[in-house]
């Protein structure tokens, strides 16, 4: 699932704790050091539309490591009146994740890849330059719970090929414990799915009463997300549905069950130092950036007129869009153009005919955050 809010904001991110101004409300800081960071509801759409719980990004620490957005759901029931139904929309410079706990979710997207996303099932997609895609519940899908993760591509990588990779990581466990890693390296297990910068996710599981020590890289932040059950991590009790913070320096974290099992998703990685802007489904490093996207998109889909720069100008009178997506003939006509400034046309790539509309973009904000620095 993606970020489908009808007023997305423009968020600029960055490492570590957001300014010298300190921690705004929300965030707590326990004596160890751990930042528990509250979730907010963001509604997806409509009046029947998903709830999710979002902690990243926020005011008060917009990245760990490259993870740069979390929402977590569920678990909910689905029923035939109340799929999940999130149509065609578009992503860049970014790699979105996607872990279940229940039920499952059809994907299709424009570089040619059809998946089914189940749970203890990694599926990752490589937006890179740009892509589109659809996400949409199964049939057989009763109750939906799980967590949608992104990171963001540094610089050298954000132009890169789309792609989609899956991966079902084995089960290590140890006393009172066990793990699936589906990114990076943890507890011996080591996830074959490449990344473009040293990254971390795993699922863990606890009996109760159990305790685990980990041993981490003292260059990597870590965020703990309780899925189900009390935790603490490194001494600090983890609310349900927020985010509990280590940031850089430790070379362990120490992880404990309460009464209950408990069940949590542990992410980190290196520091991704450089500042991003956010909006939507796209990442860049300008609100220029993300403004060129959108029109691209929105173009592209049949919405808006073609912006400067596309080689639709050739094929359509000035001021007219398209009235649906590039497909057919001019889609033919038009392989291997470019825009102006050289990102490939179309951006958003094909899809199959006959799928539900697209999604337009929202509007884009009149007033954005001043880049920091």
């Amino acid at each position: 699932m993606s970020n489908v809010e009808r007023s997305p904001q423009e968020q600029i991110c960055v490492n570590g704790p957001q300014g010298s101004r300190g921690l705004r409300d929300g965030v707590a800081v326990a004596d160890s050091g751990i930042e528990i960071l509250e979730p907010r509801e963001v509604p997806l759409g409509g009046p029947r539309a998903m709830t999710v719980r979002r902690t990243l990004p926020q005011r008060a620490r917009s990245l760990v490591g490259a993870w740069c957005f979390l929402d977590f759901y569920g678990p909910d029931e689905v029923s035939a009146s109340t799929p999940m139904r999130v149509p065609r929309h578009p992503h860049t410079g970014l790699a979105t994740v996607s872990w279940l706990f229940s039920g499952r979710i059809d994907h299709l997207d424009s570089a040619g890849h059809w998946a089914t996303v189940r749970p203890g099932e990694l599926a990752l997609m490589n937006a890179g330059r740009g892509i589109s895609h659809s996400e949409y519940s199964t049939e057989d899908t009763t109750v939906l719970h799980g967590a949608q993760l992104w990171f963001a591509f540094p610089q050298g990588h954000r132009s890169s090929e789309p792609s989609l990779a899956a991966h079902r990581p084995e089960t290590v466990s140890g006393r009172g414990w066990e793990a699936k890693v589906f990114l990076g390296e943890l507890l011996g297990s080591r996830s074959p799915v490449p990344t473009p910068l040293p990254l971390t996710g795993a699922e863990l599981r606890l009996e109760p009463g159990a305790s685990l020590e980990l041993t981490i890289p003292a260059d990597h932040e870590h965020g703990l997300l309780p899925v189900s059950g009390q935790v603490r991590l490194d001494g600090a009790d983890v609310p349900a549905d927020h985010l509990a913070v280590a940031d850089v320096g430790r070379t362990t974290l120490r992880i404990e069950a309460g009464e209950e099992p408990v069940v949590a998703l542990l992410l980190g990685g290196r520091p991704l130092g450089e500042q991003i802007v956010m909006w939507w489904n796209f990442v860049g490093r300008s609100h220029e950036d993300i403004a060129a996207y959108r029109a691209a998109y929105q173009s592209e889909m049949g919405f808006e007129p073609p912006p400067a720069g596309s080689p639709l100008h050739r094929h359509l009178p000035e001021g007219e869009s398209l009235g649906a997506p590039l497909s057919g003939e001019l889609r033919d006509a038009l392989t291997g153009e470019t825009y102006d400034d050289g990102r490939p046309f179309p951006q958003f790539g094909d899809f199959p005919p006959h799928t539900a509309p697209p999604l337009p973009a929202p509007a884009l904000p009149t007033t954005r955050m001043k880049p920091r620095g």
